[in-house]
């Protein structure tokens, strides 16, 4: 199926980078840190679900340009506290600078990365486009040692437009000096990654795993990345 191909193209947040089993770690810190036990939030479990469900709300209105980054920033934590009836204002604003501070240097990755960057390296050309923060990324790649697999890290800060949009894509492909017939994008997000990709003529895999229902319009997924290596 992926005959005459030589440019995979990844996501890196919830496709390489453990971005919720990383935030957990960092709220759960500073859940204790800040102490919002005696705010009256029952636990840092709740706290954490919560912000999860509202971060990833606030992560697809920046996606589509909707919202930018400085209120991507404030709403994810603000509309958690008033979730749990508490006032935005009680909500400490050096929370949210720990926070970036913090997170971008766990270094937990999905099974497999660095097994199946290494295999693809010797045999594609990689490269990585994020959605993601541009400062927050680049310590993220050199903290897990996986930025040695990548011949550009395109990101959407820098490019102007995020994914799904064609621009990003025509741009990371003009970068590699790659045509859309031998190039391939990995990552988790239906509507950034795979919608996106397709809607370029694109190939694209979708990373699914936690077992999600698929739409019909997705051609081909993998639960595992360690699946990539009997596809190419």
């Amino acid at each position: 199926m992926y005959t005459g191909k030589r440019h995979l193209f990844f996501d890196l947040d919830h496709t390489l980078w453990d971005f919720d089993k990383n935030a957990e770690e960092t709220l759960n810190e500073l859940f204790i840190s800040y102490k919002f036990v005696d705010l009256g939030i029952s636990s840092a479990d709740l706290f954490i679900e919560t912000y999860t469900r509202n971060n990833q709300r606030v992560w697809a209105l920046y996606h589509n340009g909707k919202i930018d980054k400085t209120e991507l920033r404030r709403a994810r934590f603000a509309d958690t506290f008033q979730e749990l009836g508490l006032s935005p204002t009680l909500f400490p604003s050096s929370f949210e600078t720990d926070y970036l501070r913090l997170c971008p240097h766990k270094t937990n990755l999905f099974p497999g990365v660095h097994e199946t960057l290494s295999y693809l390296k010797e045999k594609y050309v990689l490269h990585l486009i994020s959605n993601g923060f541009k400062d927050a990324a680049e310590i993220k790649v050199i903290k897990t040692d996986i930025k040695k697999y990548f011949s550009q890290i395109i990101i959407s800060e820098d490019v102007g437009v995020h994914k799904p949009h064609p621009d990003i894509y025509h741009y990371s492909l003009t970068a590699a000096k790659a045509s859309k017939e031998e190039s391939v994008m990995i990552g988790d997000s239906i509507e950034a990654d795979i919608r996106g990709a397709q809607a370029f003529g694109l190939d694209a895999i979708y990373f699914n795993p936690n077992g999600l229902e698929e739409p019909i319009d997705v051609k081909r997924s993998i639960s595992a990345l360690t699946e990539l290596k009997l596809l190419f």
